[in-house]
C-alpha cells in the first residue's frame, strides 16, 4: 500500500479502504481458485494494482465514459481502475468462467457499482467504448482484430479513442504495422525496477459503424 499511496496521494478515504480490502479478497479467493500466481499475490499492489493504474498516468478518464477490459483474468486492469474512477463504467470480459466468477465476487465485495462482467469471447460482445484496456493478452495485430468495432465515434479525452494496452519488452516488430501507436514507458513515472521494461501503448482506432 505504501507505493500506492506514494503515487496516488489524492485517493479518498473510501478508495483507500477499497484498495486495502482488495488484497484480502484476492488472497481468500486465490485459495479456492488460483487466478493470481502465489509469487504475485504477495506483491499484489506492485505487480497488479500499480501496474493496472499505470494506464491512468497516461489518460485520466472523464465521468460517464466507458471502458472495456478484454481478457481481464482476475480483474486487471479493470478492478483497480474502477476504484480510481468511480464515475466511469467498466465492462470486464473474459472467456474463462472461473476467473469471471472471482472478478464478480471481488467487485461485489468492494461494492463497485460501476463494474459489469461477462463470461464470453470479446468478439461476441456488443456496444461501443471510449477505450479498450488490457494486459498483454495477445499480439497487437490479433487484439485489434478482436476489438476494432468496439470503439465509440466521439472522442472526449486528450487521447483519441482506442486501445490502452499494458505490454512489456521490445515492441518494435509487434507495432511495425501500427505507426499511429505511441509507447509510454512506465518507468517514467514509477521508479521500481519491476516496471523497467513495461509500457502502456496507446493505439487510436477509428469508429466503424
Amino acid at each position: 500500500m505504501e507505493e500506492l499511496l506514494h503515487y496516488f496521494p489524492e485517493l479518498t478515504a473510501h478508495q483507500i479502504s477499497q484498495f486495502k480490502l482488495l488484497s484480502g479478497l484476492y488472497k481468500d479467493w486465490n485459495l479456492k481458485i488460483n487466478v493470481v500466481s502465489r509469487k504475485d499475490i504477495d506483491e499484489i499492489y506492485l505487480r497488479h494494482v500499480l501496474h493496472s493504474l499505470a494506464i491512468s498516468k497516461i489518460q485520466s478518464f472523464l465521468p460517464a465514459s466507458s471502458l472495456l477490459d478484454v481478457g481481464t483474468g482476475g480483474g486487471f486492469p479493470g478492478i483497480p481502475l474502477a476504484i480510481l474512477f468511480p464515475e466511469v463504467q467498466f465492462h470486464l470480459v473474459d472467456s474463462i468462467g472461473k476467473k469471471i466468477k472471482v472478478v464478480q465476487q471481488v467487485a461485489e465485495g468492494l461494492e463497485l457499482q460501476n463494474v459489469s462482467v461477462t463470461n464470453a469471447r470479446v468478439e461476441t460482445v456488443t456496444g461501443q467504448y471510449d477505450f479498450i484496456v488490457s494486459r498483454a493478452v495477445a499480439q497487437m495485430e490479433t487484439f485489434v482484430g478482436w476489438v476494432k468495432n468496439r470503439v465509440a465515434k466521439k472522442s472526449n479525452h486528450d487521447l483519441k479513442n482506442g486501445i490502452l494496452y499494458l505490454k512489456g519488452g521490445d515492441l518494435t516488430q509487434e507495432l511495425a504495422l501500427f505507426p499511429k501507436a505511441t509507447i509510454y514507458p512506465i518507468s517514467s513515472f514509477y521508479k521500481e525496477a519491476f516496471f523497467d521494461t513495461k509500457t502502456v501503448v496507446h493505439l487510436p482506432l477509428k469508429f466503424k459503424g
